[in-house]
């Protein structure tokens, strides 16, 4: 972005990415896994679904639109299966949620990193690309490099490398890469997600009195904030990349707590146009640290997920709108936007409420804004 332009994007009302699962988009992956159709005909529900979706964000008013990450399993394991180096093996344990157990897939490394020109994601957004409404912008969404930090997939790094640095930057490049083909395609918006920074937070609380355990998190901080950087480093002008900050969804439940003072500076550091941040509750924490992720930067947003995407009572809007201008004591008004707190079904499972609630939980998203902000 130029020093004198404020970012466009995230729009004042944004989505932040995946969408409830139809049943019979669920109902095919079952039938697919059984053998009673092919994959062409899992294709063809799929993409009857995402134009469905497609048309009902543009009638809410949606000014950028996802496919619902109709295209996937979890959010982001599909995701990094499809990079070069990269395989699928059963990890046997379920990811930690508070209140319910997932499937056990993990990724794992399988040679050096790298684009994959063939990567399943780019013929979706190419489909996506070709049923959006005029003068209505694509949003992807890809998972953040550094979540193949976590949960052993980096573990086999130095049977193809000499160094963890010479990982990372392979990893960097394979990220960059993959966004400047998404960009050659046609995309003009790009969001990271990113649950490294949740898990983060509790990890430096709970290890602030152990040096050593400390420095690894630290050291894993400061590897997270180098990739990124390096990952969406010199990209074109009218380009936009945001991340969303995850505590985890899961079949409304979550995976982390606390508040975002202990990473606020390493977020402050990243080099996004927009940061979607979760604060639905009181576990996020105070609007305090606002001040070191923003960083003073004029050409950044930080999207407040004020409305909770995990359960189908509908906000109060003097509250929402109380809470942004809270925000704004600490934060210009102008650099605020507003959103969900996280989407709505980060795995096929999906949340704990019915499509008919998703799309009143984005209308409610798009009047609070709407009645904040001139330019929503």
């Amino acid at each position: 972005m130029t020093e004198t332009t404020l970012t466009k994007f995230p729009y004042r009302f944004d989505v932040v990415g995946s969408l409830l699962r139809p049943t019979d988009l669920k109902q095919a992956h079952k039938d697919l896994a059984a053998g009673k159709i092919t994959a062409a005909d899992l294709q063809k529900i799929q993409r009857e679904e995402t134009k469905r979706i497609v048309e009902e964000q543009a009638n809410i008013g949606l000014k950028a639109v996802t496919d619902g990450e109709f295209n996937r399993s979890w959010w982001h394991l599909d995701f990094l299966w499809g990079l070069t180096g990269v395989d699928k093996y059963d990890y046997h344990q379920s990811y930690k949620f508070k209140g319910d157990t997932t499937r056990t897939d993990n990724v794992e490394l399988t040679g050096k990193i790298a684009i994959n020109p063939n990567h399943p994601f780019f013929e979706s957004f190419k489909y996506l690309q070709s049923i959006v409404p005029e003068g209505v912008l694509v949003k992807q969404t890809i998972p953040s490099p550094t979540m193949l930090f976590r949960d052993n997939r980096s573990d086999n790094w130095n049977k193809f490398y000499d160094t963890w640095d010479e990982y990372l930057v392979d990893l960097s490049k394979a990220y960059r890469d993959t966004i400047l083909h998404f960009y050659d395609l046609g995309d003009r918006y790009i969001q990271l997600d990113d649950t490294t920074w949740a898990f983060l937070i509790s990890k430096l609380n709970e290890t602030a009195d152990q040096p050593e355990e400390h420095a690894k998190y630290v050291k894993l901080a400061e590897d997270g904030v180098k990739v990124i950087n390096g990952a969406i480093k010199d990209l074109p002008e009218d380009l936009t990349v945001t991340t969303h900050i995850c505590r985890g969804n899961f079949k409304s439940t979550f995976l982390f707590s606390g508040s975002y003072d202990d990473v606020a500076d390493y977020l402050g550091q990243l080099n996004y146009d927009g940061l979607f941040l979760e604060y639905d509750n009181e576990r996020a924490g105070s609007f305090a640290p606002l001040a070191r992720i923003w960083n003073n930067d004029s050409h950044k947003r930080l999207v407040l997920g004020l409305i909770t995407s995990k359960f189908p009572e509908l906000e109060d809007k003097d509250a929402i709108v109380a809470r942004i201008q809270e925000a704004a004591k600490t934060v210009p008004l102008e650099n605020l936007a507003l959103s969900t707190q996280c989407g709505f079904a980060s795995t096929e499972e999906g949340n704990e409420l019915t499509e008919t609630q998703q799309w009143a939980k984005l209308n409610l998203v798009k009047e609070i804004a709407e009645s904040v902000w001139k330019d929503a």
